[in-house]
């Protein structure tokens, strides 16, 4: 599967630097980070994102029971190195059908996890009311980290969002109900600090959600 980088906040094709600027350009949003073309999953793909990452690579480590690890896309190029990060899951929801969660670790202002949520972005903005107690927590790297929920985002997903390492980390599942998933404390670990484990990683199809 093959394709050209795209624009992390709505899809459209980039232009790549050339004579009269040093950066990719979106029609719409002037210079962005170009999201790389999605290809199936693999631990070799995965490899290559965590690789040239700067920023977290999240996956709930162990997964959830039944769920399988079903893409990786990133958004920078081989200057920037990665500056925006999505691993897509999918399993059994916690009130029984398909469940789908896709990770996301940003830095301020690229706009994939506004895009995957649904909303105008670049980041959650208003969207989230952190003067509130957060709605959920998940332990991301070994820290209790809260998140929040989003609003205004699609009825068919729930958005919750909050901070890791400095960063965005937001969480999006599909369907709404599926959000109890993250109820649980969710174990994520940064897959740029995983081991040899992650050889035995369970792959399964490609998630439709990072076409999207």
């Amino acid at each position: 599967m093959r394709g050209d980088p795209s624009c992390p906040k709505c899809g459209s094709r980039v232009r790549a630097p050339g004579l009269f600027a040093d950066t990719w350009q979106c029609g719409a949003h002037g210079p962005v980070h170009p999201l790389q073309p999605v290809i199936p999953p693999s631990v070799e793909a995965l490899g290559v994102v965590v690789g040239r990452a700067r920023v977290p690579v999240w996956m709930p480590w162990p997964l959830p029971v039944g769920w399988l690890f079903t893409g990786v896309a990133s958004a920078g190029d081989d200057r920037t190195g990665g500056r925006a990060t999505t691993v897509a899951c999918s399993g059994p929801g916690p009130l029984g059908g398909p469940g789908e969660l896709l990770l996301v670790a940003e830095e301020l202002g690229v706009g994939l996890g506004a895009r995957f949520a649904g909303i105008e972005g670049p980041d959650p903005g208003p969207g989230i009311c952190v003067d509130r107690p957060p709605h959920v927590k998940v332990l991301a790297a070994g820290r209790p980290t809260p998140l929040w929920h989003v609003e205004g985002t699609p009825d068919d997903r729930a958005v919750f969002a909050g901070e890791a390492r400095g960063l965005w980390l937001w969480a999006i599942v599909w369907p709404e109900q599926s959000g109890l998933l993250l109820y649980d404390e969710l174990v994520l670990t940064d897959l740029r600090d995983a081991g040899a484990e992650l050889d035995l990683l369970p792959c399964g199809a490609l998630s439709p959600r990072l076409l999207g």
